[in-house]
């Protein structure tokens, strides 16, 4: 089964597990759209003969997201930098679409923001799903990860529901297929207007805090 067929599969059959499971993938080192799953599994929870429900999609994309970044978090824990730079520089590590100055890029995002990046980090498009290695490397504690995972995760997929809401409130696609490319088409700069925002209500806050110091 090629990529296209794999594609045409997931938007054939979608359910919370089906959610589930591809976001855990996307949000581990297998390279996966997540503009796949959650727009077109929420478009369709629109339906009111679907059996499915709108919230209970986020909640399954972010359990699922939640799983796939606590592989990395663990894996990266567990074996160290030196083999997950060996993996990064390898075949196997490019045919996931990892390399050296990716991982060296999240490294850097999480040094930068600290354990906060866990939260930020999910909704920058070449940071996301690597963000969980330096955790791991960094040896955050594993329920702070996890909560603060949630909360990034939550927010994204979120963002892509609304997406998927979007569609189905005020356009004519019938298909998940038309929702899946219309999802890839505004899903980054969503994305980033939401890290923007976050990053100015963050930095209102420390400037509150510091000011009442």
């Amino acid at each position: 089964m090629n990529t296209a067929d794999l594609f045409l599969w997931i938007l054939d059959n979608l359910s919370y597990w089906v959610v589930a499971l591809f976001m855990a993938i996307e949000s581990s080192f297998i390279p996966f759209p997540s503009e796949v799953v959650v727009p077109p599994a929420a478009w369709k929870a629109m339906d009111p003969n679907s059996g499915m429900s709108f919230l209970l999609v986020i909640v399954f994309a972010t359990v699922g997201a939640d799983l796939g970044a606590l592989i990395n978090y663990c894996l990266a824990k567990w074996v160290g930098r030196p083999i997950i730079y060996r993996f990064a520089d390898s075949r196997l590590g490019h045919m996931c679409l990892i390399d050296r100055k990716k991982v060296e890029v999240a490294e850097e995002y999480f040094r930068k923001h600290g354990a906060a990046s866990t939260i930020f980090g999910r909704l920058v498009p070449a940071v996301r799903q690597l963000i969980s290695i330096p955790a791991g490397l960094a040896g955050m504690h594993v329920g702070k990860f996890l909560l603060y995972t949630t909360i990034g995760a939550g927010v994204w997929n979120t963002v892509l529901a609304t997406i998927g809401w979007g569609i189905y409130k005020y356009t004519d696609y019938k298909t998940t297929q038309d929702v899946y490319q219309q999802a890839l088409k505004y899903s980054h700069e969503l994305g980033y207007i939401i890290l923007g925002l976050a990053v100015i209500v963050v930095a209102f806050l420390v400037y509150k805090g510091m000011k009442k110091k």
